[in-house]
């Protein structure tokens, strides 16, 4: 019989009248002071993984409706002119989505780990033979893994250097064509005769993306050879401005279309281009528009003076003296 009895009203008193258990009656205080420890333990780390998930949300929404913070931005330099204006909000939502979900893994990790450690030491295990043994543990769980620990990890990095979205037109090396998906493991891209490829993030040594930063649009006309391609040039120059400064292209236009003149010559043809730099996402919608309406002014000309089709004016020569 335990000597706390005799205290009248204490826990371990309380404890010996209802269980008759001696032994927990006696460890009665340090119970529970070890249970209200780990109450107030798990309390805390839920209390922050609260906290630390309504800051991760406060920031995902800041990010996606306006200004970046600086931990989502890219790590670049210049990102101001490397975005393209088509689809750039629904790119920046998908990125900082990404960001955001990986943030919250890593915090739930950390947090419940310290967690578990601080509730093994309450329990009086000894804490560091198992962070050795999990140390040995995780060191061979990495070497056994490390290429599912590199995909992992290159993931990470593409993700905040946001080096391509879905959507985009890539080159990847072992795979080229358009993203349909990005996740921290493997990309997916489809290709231009619709086999979708899946990569693995670790095996991307480089990465071509055409639809970020700049691109440079050229328009080739061929014509007949003996066509005056200074008027076919002065024609499709005009009509490419008037696309240009359009209400749909005027703030994807970076440098205005410039005749470049004669490119090449073949049998009976002579090519000659206008060139212009647009945001790369609009690079085959400008060049679309620019086609279709250097055509329609082709067409103008031809309707106003049939007989000429560009060819050059025939000079007559001079009568021979008598």
């Amino acid at each position: 019989m335990p000597s706390c009895p005799a205290d009248g009203g204490s826990l371990c008193e309380w404890i010996w009248r209802t269980t008759g258990i001696d032994v927990l009656a006696e460890n009665s205080n340090a119970v529970l002071s070890g249970v209200l420890h780990i109450v107030l333990i798990l309390l805390t780390a839920v209390l922050v993984r609260l906290l630390v998930y309504r800051a991760i949300n406060r920031i995902t929404r800041i990010t996606i409706d306006g200004s970046t913070p600086s931990i989502l931005r890219p790590l670049r330099t210049g990102a101001a002119r490397t975005f393209s204006t088509g689809g750039s909000l629904e790119r920046r939502a998908q990125r900082t989505r990404a960001v955001a979900s990986l943030l919250k893994s890593i915090s739930s990790v950390l947090i419940m780990s310290i967690a578990a450690v601080l509730i093994l030491a309450e329990l009086g295990i000894e804490i560091a033979p198992l962070l050795a043994s999990a140390g040995i543990a995780g060191v061979a769980l990495a070497f056994g893994a490390q290429n599912l620990v590199k995909d992992f990890l290159s993931g990470v990095f593409m993700t905040l250097e946001d080096q391509y979205g879905v959507g985009d037109a890539v080159d990847l090396g072992p795979a080229a064509g358009t993203v349909v998906a990005v996740s921290l493991r493997t990309t997916t891209v489809r290709a231009a005769d619709g086999t979708i490829w899946h990569v693995r993030n670790g095996e991307v040594l480089r990465v071509g993306n055409a639809s970020q930063g700049e691109a440079v649009v050229t328009v080739p006309l061929a014509l007949p050879y003996d066509a005056d391609t200074d008027r076919a040039g002065s024609v499709a120059l005009d009509a490419a401005l008037t696309v240009a400064r359009s209400e749909n292209f005027a703030e994807s236009v970076v440098d205005q279309p410039a005749l470049l003149g004669v490119v090449s010559t073949g049998p009976g043809v002579v090519t000659i281009a206008l060139s212009a730099t647009v945001r790369a996402g609009d690079r085959d919608r400008f060049l679309r528009a620019a086609s279709a309406a250097i055509r329609a002014a082709f067409d103008a000309a031809r309707a106003a003076d049939p007989a000429a089709d560009f060819r050059p004016p025939v000079v007559t020569p001079p009568p021979d003296p008598v």
